[in-house]
């Protein structure tokens, strides 16, 4: 007996069994939808935060903490030399030779770099005082990275040179102690005198514990700041590809000396977060679809017991059991092949309503809507995942209805 049959079975069972056959194909679309829904929530959130992370701050960050020792003239000269008893110095030096260092990086680096002065310090505020980080730039080369210019509320990035030590500071800071454009704010550096300076812009980055803690200033005030005239302890790197952070960062540190810290190495604890949420999203994507799947085992269960007699009389007309397997293998792709699309179309529509919602997001401060992240590619996987364990689901079934002994069934309806 040919395989047209079975597909002409298979097609009577899942059209005289209307009801049994489109809760299948419910339980099916409805895992399908709602696993695409939050296959794309879940990666539309983290590849917003990551891209707002990334323009908050440098793809890569030269210190000036040295991973290996300078060395020496001897060394340079003969190639051998001992030294020993070397004390930490009470300040960092800052990194040697700046210049020299841009200028041997910028040749190949695939991106731009700038030098900038990094210092902590204290601002008050009447009473209270809050810890920062003043970061000294040059105006100039500032745009080429960092996205800084394009997040100013007020002011510009140029207007650092129109007063005296003058400041531009995050919002949230603002915010917290009542700053505005033409404000003067008190700076305490770690060690040296209080600075007064005028705030001449106000930033938002999104990301709030920037916003809260970076201020940025001219290079020479932060030099000021740091009692080190001519102090460069920081390059910042825009590259790019943003992704390829790590292995340039490497690059940069064996060839300078200098720690280079890729973005990703300075927010690891918030990207393994990510991680364990991929992980508990992966596992309440596979309960979903799992649930899809026991809809359909039920299902083909049910029609194997109901059809037993039909079943009897097919395997005594000389019907192998691979066939009478195939006909509800086939009926389950059937109502797989149904729910799958009507599946993507409802998981388009959630994700259409998801965008709609509003929340507050502690971390990228302010209300903003459920990022989404529209892939074929999840259409594709979830669909092509939903069609295996539709046909695996009903392996079990379809092997007991096919091992069934058709005088045993003849014998029990007499």
């Amino acid at each position: 007996m040919g395989t047209g049959p079975l597909f002409f079975i298979a097609w009577a069972h899942v059209t005289t069994r209307l009801r049994q056959t489109l809760i299948g194909i419910i339980g099916v679309a409805t895992g399908v939808g709602f696993t695409i829904m939050i296959a794309g929530v879940m990666q539309g959130n983290q590849r917003r935060f990551v891209s707002t992370l990334i323009d908050a701050m440098p793809h890569i960050t030269i210190t000036d903490e040295r991973t290996s020792t300078a060395l020496q003239p001897a060394e340079q000269l003969y190639g051998a030399a001992q030294r020993s008893g070397f004390t930490a110095a009470d300040k960092r030096a800052g990194i040697s030779n700046a210049n020299l260092v841009l200028s041997s990086l910028r040749p190949w680096l695939p991106g731009a770099i700038t030098p900038s002065v990094k210092v902590t310090a204290m601002v008050n505020s009447g009473s209270a005082r809050f810890g920062v980080t003043v970061t000294g730039i040059d105006p100039r080369q500032e745009e080429s990275v960092s996205k800084l210019a394009s997040q100013m509320l007020g002011g510009t990035i140029y207007d650092l040179a129109r007063g005296s030590n003058a400041v531009i500071i995050g919002q949230t800071l603002a915010t917290k102690i009542g700053a505005r454009v033409g404000s003067t704010l008190t700076i305490t550096p770690g060690s040296g005198m209080p600075v007064s300076s005028p705030v001449v812009g106000i930033y938002r980055s999104g990301v709030r514990d920037v916003d809260e803690r970076r201020i940025y200033s001219l290079m020479r005030t932060a030099q000021m700041l740091a009692g080190q005239p001519d102090l460069v302890n920081e390059m910042r790197i825009q590259l790019d590809d943003a992704f390829g952070a790590r292995e340039l960062a490497d690059q940069i540190q064996g060839q300078t000396g200098y720690r280079a810290i890729p973005w990703q190495e300075a927010n690891a604890d918030l990207l393994s977060t990510f991680k364990v949420q991929e992980t508990i999203t992966n596992v309440i994507m596979a309960a979903m679809l799992l649930a899809s799947t026991f809809a359909i085992y039920s299902i083909i269960s049910t029609i194997t017991n109901e059809k037993r007699n039909d079943i009897a009389i097919m395997k005594s007309l000389g019907m192998k059991e691979g066939l009478v397997q195939g006909i509800f293998i086939v009926e389950a792709g059937i109502i797989g092949l149904v729910g799958v699309p009507v599946g993507w179309g409802i998981g388009y529509l959630l994700c259409l309503a998801m965008s709609q919602i509003k929340y507050s997001n502690p971390i990228t401060e302010g209300v903003q809507s459920i990022a989404i992240y529209y892939s074929p590619t999840h259409y594709a996987v979830i669909g092509l995942i939903t069609l295996g364990c539709c046909l695996m689901s009903a392996f079990l079934p379809a092997r007991k209805a096919s091992r069934v002994h058709p005088v045993d069934i003849i014998r029990g309806a007499s």
